[in-house]
């Protein structure tokens, strides 16, 4: 951590899903988990969802590290926010660069938002990952409650950079997500954890959507989420393949083109900056 200590950082969000952005292109320092997890706290660090780190791989990388420490392959959220700072950067309309889930490109959407080519789905079992094979991940063997009347039941299973497990319900706002989020991260079936969503389609063309993020807990917007829940109701035949994603924090637009590519578009904002203290 004494690498870090001193090292600016940037505080951003995406609809109200926070990040820490350390820059370390110029840098010895590298970013570990336990450090991760110390600036992330909301009690005795800085405070975030997650903490971003912008680094120097033969181009820009984007490294992300969950609340928890745990270091994932992407954030649809965080993606805006990097790919806004490069651009103003390079004094550029688009950019691009890579993260554990492979290459990002972004471009402008107007002010202050972007749009985010968040690559192609993945559905095999081996890919999301699940610990069974499954021919249908539209419907994951996956129950909450009495097994003879379970309360919810049949998620659908997507990779967007990171796993994705999406239940369909009537009322998005009546379920207990900060319950049973944790169990379903945490199920079985899911060896490297998993994002946990509940939608409700509510037309053609705008999902409610809510998210328990893995190693985040409840966000208030997940972009790889927002993706995969239009991806996955469009794969249940609920709704278009373009879709308006509505989160507790606000709208994302997400499209799934005919190349296959999810493209999401929303909002950057800028909160505050300051330099990693010693210790946290």
């Amino acid at each position: 951590m004494s690498q870090l200590s001193g090292t600016p950082f940037l505080k951003m969000n995406g609809l109200g899903n926070d990040f820490v952005i350390v820059d370390l292109r110029k840098s010895r320092a590298r970013m570990t988990g336990e450090a991760a997890r110390l600036i992330a706290d909301r009690k005795a660090g800085i405070g975030c969802d997650q903490v971003i780190t912008i680094e120097e791989r033969d181009g820009p990388f984007m490294g992300v590290f969950n609340a928890d420490g745990s270091e994932v392959g992407a954030c649809g959220n965080a993606a805006r926010c990097v790919g806004w700072l490069l651009m103003e950067e390079a004094g550029a309309q688009e950019a691009g660069f890579e993260t554990g889930a492979g290459l990002i490109s972004v471009w402008r959407a107007g002010d202050k938002r972007v749009t985010v080519d968040m690559g192609e789905p993945k559905f095999g079992w081996r890919d999301i990952p699940l610990a069974e094979e499954t021919q249908d991940t539209r419907f994951v063997d996956v129950k909450l409650g009495p097994i003879d009347n379970p309360v919810l039941w049949g998620p659908s299973a997507v990779n967007m950079g990171n796993p994705h497990c999406i239940f369909f319900v009537k009322d998005a706002e009546a379920q207990a997500l900060d319950r049973f989020g944790p169990l379903v991260e945490n199920h079985p079936m899911f060896p490297q954890r998993t994002n946990v969503g509940v939608a409700e389609v509510k037309s053609d063309h705008l999902i409610r959507l809510r998210v328990w993020e893995r190693g985040a807990g409840i966000t208030k917007a997940c972009g790889t989420a927002a993706c995969a829940a239009l991806v996955a109701a469009n794969r249940r035949r609920l709704t278009a393949r373009k879709a308006t994603v509505m989160l507790d924090g606000g709208p994302l637009a997400i499209e799934w083109g005919e190349d296959n590519h999810v493209r999401m578009t929303g909002p950057i904002a800028f909160e505050f900056e300051g330099v990693l203290p010693e210790g946290l």
